[in-house]
């Protein structure tokens, strides 16, 4: 069972539905309500307290590394680093690049691989591991129940912990925190709603051909542009090992082979390098990977079927280019916490 909240509450609001629009752009457009668990409901002290955890380096081993460092709001909620993989303790390289956590409360799969559903079982996973925050929660949990300004957050947060820190807690707060990471109203929002000259011409032509010729919609559907699904987009040749078996990894299926969730394509100008071995620098790159078959057309093993040659010219791809481009809104509102519970 999923209830919601009301953006009202929110610093980022969220535009709903005018009735300039019509039928057949409805579904384009952001919904009102952000989805959230019936065991934890968002309220403001949560949503505070989830961000000071988000921003607090002394969640890592080191105490360098906050759950911003690899999804920092001034870089497009992932990292921006010339590097394509995430770097965390240390300096170790990860094996993937760092995913966006925009939008992520619309989604229902977590990391790369999707393997897990919900933002509180996703939360705690880059504190323990070794590559990011390197922290192991048995010592962190005592950590923070010995930070008596955290220990009465909690408690206002999560009346029933009575102050008393748990990993579940912990969780949930980081994870409310995270629902609020939504994209904010774009220029292509407001075409959308009607208004003709919210985008250009080219921007207009570049919608019709992601819609159209291109059939980016394969993958890259409704609001969130994205499917929610998993596929594998020609970008290795050969036979696969490691992190690049991709969701193989969560359960040993054929039709998982290689396969990797399809991002959200909202303010795709912040979040460079793309893909998931962050090996493209360039909306222009990555939509003739994808709209041409392919890094690789032969030799790869359960390529999508979604992903063929589209027989796009230059032109043509920088129109979708365009339209993309228009997928980018402001930054939401938010103020980075400077000061820590102490």
């Amino acid at each position: 069972m999923v209830k919601k909240i009301g953006l009202i509450t929110l610093a980022a609001s969220l535009s709903v539905v005018s009735l300039s629009a019509t039928e057949d752009m409805k579904k384009w457009l952001r919904p009102s309500e952000i989805p959230q668990p019936k065991d934890n409901k968002m309220t403001p002290e949560r949503i505070e307290l989830g961000k000071l955890l988000y921003f607090d380096t002394r969640l890592s081993t080191s105490e360098k590394i906050s759950c911003a460092t690899c999804h920092h709001p001034k870089q497009g909620w992932t990292d921006e680093i010339p590097t394509s993989k995430a770097v965390g303790h240390e300096g170790r390289t990860g094996p993937r690049n760092s995913p966006v956590i925009l939008n992520t409360a619309y989604q229902n799969r977590q990391f790369w691989d999707g393997g897990v559903r919900k933002l509180e079982q996703q939360a705690l996973g880059p504190i323990e591991a070794d590559v990011e925050m390197n922290m192991p929660l048995e010592t962190l949990i005592p950590k923070l129940n010995k930070i008596q300004g955290y220990k009465e957050l909690f408690k206002n947060a999560y009346p029933k912990s009575n102050g008393n820190i748990t990993k579940e807690y912990l969780a949930k707060a980081i994870a409310t925190f995270e629902r609020t990471v939504v994209s904010t109203e774009a220029p292509f929002d407001k075409y959308a709603k009607g208004d003709s000259k919210a985008i250009s011409k080219k921007a207009k032509e570049g919608f019709e051909l992601f819609k159209g010729k291109a059939k980016c919609t394969a993958c890259h559907d409704g609001f969130n542009f994205t499917d929610g699904s998993f596929h594998n987009i020609g970008l290795n040749d050969g036979e696969l090992a490691g992190k690049e078996l991709g969701r193989y990894l969560v359960k040993r299926r054929g039709a998982w082979y290689g396969v990797m969730k399809t991002p959200t394509l909202r303010d795709i100008t912040k979040s460079y390098p793309y893909f998931h071995d962050g090996s493209v620098k360039t909306l222009e790159e990555a939509t003739a990977i994808c709209a041409g078959g392919g890094r690789y057309e032969h030799n790869v093993k359960n390529k999508s079927l979604s992903i063929v040659d589209r027989k796009l010219n230059k032109t043509e791809i920088g129109k979708i280019v365009s339209f993309m481009k228009t997928l980018s809104g402001p930054d939401m509102k938010l103020t980075i916490p400077t000061k820590f519970p102490q």
